[in-house]
């Protein structure tokens, strides 16, 4: 009788330890923000930011969890050295003022166990906004060379740039910016 009833409670534990939401630090060097802009309507110019850093906590049986990015926009490259300093300028990320733009999740949404958008709030020259990221390309799973858990996805939005006060060359460099994350984070 004692065997049973210990065996029920290792049981019991060990359900409760597998539920418990897990914690995934953001891989700085498989992660990258990325976005696409309208330039004069003849083009599109892409560029990307390439320090980020957060964290994602993830309940997959109770389909809940948190999102928290910060891009340094410090790193942006499009490219261009003499585009990415005017970019770095007072005319659109102002980086010696706002040397970050953060995502940080209210809510996720699932269909099954598949993890399809998270809604929180992007900031981004000290304005906050809120934001649904669609989210594809979702997997968790052992990862093969760092043998832990590991968790990656693409994430995309679109926002208007001028809702963040960033208006300088309005309309020739478009309004509306296509935002793509692509990230990876390993198990805490």
């Amino acid at each position: 009788m004692k065997k049973l009833i210990l065996a029920a409670t290792v049981a019991t534990l060990a359900s409760a330890a597998f539920a418990a939401p897990e914690n995934y630090a953001i891989d700085p060097s498989h992660t990258a923000a990325h976005f696409a802009v309208s330039h004069l309507g003849f083009s599109t110019q892409f560029g990307s930011f390439d320090k980020t850093s957060g964290n994602i906590v993830l309940d997959a049986e109770k389909k809940t969890g948190s999102v928290d990015i910060s891009i340094d926009t410090a790193s942006i490259d499009s490219g261009w050295d003499a585009r990415d300093k005017h970019l770095k300028g007072e005319d659109f990320f102002n980086v010696e003022k706002y040397p970050t733009a953060t995502f940080k999740s209210k809510n996720l949404k699932f269909d099954g166990d598949k993890l399809v958008a998270v809604d929180g709030d992007f900031t981004l020259l000290g304005v906050t906004k809120p934001l649904t990221l669609a989210v594809s390309d979702f997997k968790c799973g052992p990862h093969p060379m760092m043998k832990k858990a590991w968790c990656g996805a693409a994430a995309s939005a679109t926002l208007k740039r001028s809702d963040f006060g960033m208006k300088a060359y309005l309309p020739g460099v478009g309004d509306e910016v296509k935002l793509t994350i692509q990230v990876e984070a390993g198990k805490q």
